[in-house]
C-alpha cells in the first residue's frame, strides 16, 4: 500500500521539496513518462511572485510545470527570480480578480489565464491544471470548459487531511455544493473511493458518513436518506458514520477509514475551523511560552514536537484539492498559498496524474452509471 505523509522539513520560506511528501520506495509504482502540468501563474494573494518561486521549486525536482499568464509580466518576474527562460510560458492576457463572481468569469473575457489554462487542457497538451486563485470562477471554468464525467451530478472538491496515524483521509466535499442530494453524496463517495484506490492503491477504501453520531438514525435528513443508500451500494465499501471529532484520527471508532464524505457547507466549514483552531492553539503556546523564564526553557525542550505538530497539520504542506467529477484532471490550492504550497500542491498534482487518477475516475463514472440500471 502506498503510505504519503508530508513531513515538516523546512526553514522559513527555503524548503526543498524533496522534503515535503515522502513516499515509501518500495510501494511507489509511477509512470516513467514526466507529466506536464500548468498553472495559473496570476491566481492568488502574492501572485505572480509566489507562484513562480513554487513553480520553480517543483521544475527543479523534476517537475515539468509551465506557467500560465500575461507573458511579459511573468518573464519580468523570472528575472527577478534570477530564473530568465527556466519555465515556459502559455500567453494569456487577462486575470481573474479574486473578488469576481464566478458566473461573471465564465461568461466574460475567455483571454484569462483560467480560460486558457483549462482550454490547454481540454486540448490535450498538458496533464492537469492548478488553481490558486479565485476557487469559485475556477470551478466553474472547469465545468462549463471541459464539463462533468458522464453521469456526474456535482463535481466536489476532494483533499487529503493528516491524520494522527501518520497517514491520510479522503475528505469531501470541501465546499464545491453548499446544498447536495443524497445520491449526489454518494456519487462523492464513489469519487473519494477511485481517488484513494488509484493513488495510494487502496483496493477497498473504507468509506466513512460524517454525522452528529454512529447511529444511522442520526443526523439531518440528507445525512441519514444518505446512509440508507450507502448501505445497499454495492460497489462501495461503507463502514458507517462517524462524528467529527473522528475526522483527523481517520475515523478510529468505526476501525479506520479513507473517505470522510459531507456535503460541501459542512465540508468547508470544519475545514476553516481547523484552520482557526491550529492557529490560536499556536498563538496562545508561543504566548504562554512567553510568561516566565521556566515557561521559556520548558518551551525550548518542547520545541522540536511542537513544531512537527504545527508542521504536520500545515496546509501549506499538503498539497491542493482536486475538483473530483470533471473531465480533467483540475487541482485547486488556498488563496494564501505561498511558494511551499505551491510546491506541495504541484507535487500532489504531479503524483495524482502518475498514477492514472483521471482513468480511475473516468472508470468510476462507469461504473456510477452501471449502477443506476441495475
Amino acid at each position: 500500500m502506498v503510505t504519503a505523509f508530508v513531513k515538516s522539513l523546512y526553514s522559513g520560506d527555503k524548503i526543498a521539496l524533496e522534503h515535503l511528501v515522502y513516499f515509501k520506495a518500495e510501494d511507489v509504482d509511477m509512470q516513467e513518462a514526466k507529466m506536464a502540468i500548468a498553472i495559473d501563474a496570476m491566481g492568488g494573494d502574492d501572485a505572480p511572485a509566489s507562484t513562480v518561486a513554487g513553480a520553480l521549486i517543483a521544475r527543479r525536482a523534476g517537475i515539468d510545470v509551465t506557467l500560465v499568464g500575461d507573458s511579459a509580466m511573468l518573464e519580468r518576474e523570472l528575472i527577478k527570480q534570477g530564473s530568465e527562460g527556466a519555465l515556459d510560458i502559455i500567453h494569456a492576457p487577462e486575470t481573474v480578480p479574486m473578488d469576481e463572481h464566478a458566473a461573471l468569469s465564465v461568461r466574460g473575457n475567455r483571454q484569462t489565464s483560467l480560460w486558457v489554462g483549462i482550454n490547454t487542457l481540454k486540448n490535450g497538451e498538458i496533464d492537469a491544471f492548478l488553481s490558486v486563485g479565485n476557487t469559485g470562477a475556477a470551478m466553474a471554468t472547469a465545468l462549463v470548459g471541459l464539463g462533468r464525467l458522464p453521469g456526474i451530478e456535482r463535481p466536489a472538491l476532494g483533499g487529503l487531511l493528516p491524520t494522527s496515524d501518520g497517514k491520510q483521509v479522503m475528505f469531501l466535499d470541501m465546499g464545491a455544493n453548499a446544498d447536495a442530494r443524497p445520491s449526489q453524496l454518494v456519487q462523492f463517495a464513489h469519487l473519494g473511493s477511485a481517488y484513494m484506490r488509484s493513488v495510494f492503491n487502496i483496493q477497498s477504501p473504507r468509506i466513512a458518513l460524517l454525522s452528529i453520531g454512529s447511529e444511522e438514525t442520526k443526523g439531518s435528513n440528507l445525512v441519514i436518506e444518505t446512509h440508507k443508500l450507502l448501505t445497499v451500494e454495492k460497489h462501495l465499501n461503507f463502514v458507517g458514520n462517524v462524528e467529527a471529532h473522528d475526522i483527523l484520527s481517520r475515523g478510529s471508532a468505526v476501525g479506520g477509514v479513507d473517505v470522510i464524505v459531507t456535503d460541501g457547507f459542512t465540508g468547508n466549514m470544519c475545514i476553516k475551523l481547523g484552520e482557526g483552531i491550529l492557529e490560536t492553539l499556536i498563538s496562545s503556546l508561543r504566548t504562554a511560552a512567553e510568561d516566565s523564564t521556566r515557561a521559556k526553557i520548558g518551551g525550548l525542550l518542547l520545541s522540536p514536537a511542537l513544531q512537527y505538530t504545527r508542521d504536520n497539520l500545515d496546509f501549506r504542506k499538503h498539497g491542493a484539492v482536486m475538483l473530483l467529477g470533471v473531465q480533467g484532471p483540475i487541482f485547486i490550492g488556498h488563496g494564501r498559498s505561498d511558494s511551499t504550497a505551491i510546491a506541495s500542491a504541484l507535487t500532489t498534482a504531479d503524483y495524482a496524474i502518475k498514477n492514472n487518477v483521471a482513468s480511475a475516475l473516468d472508470e468510476e463514472a462507469r461504473i456510477i452509471n452501471s449502477s443506476k440500471t441495475e
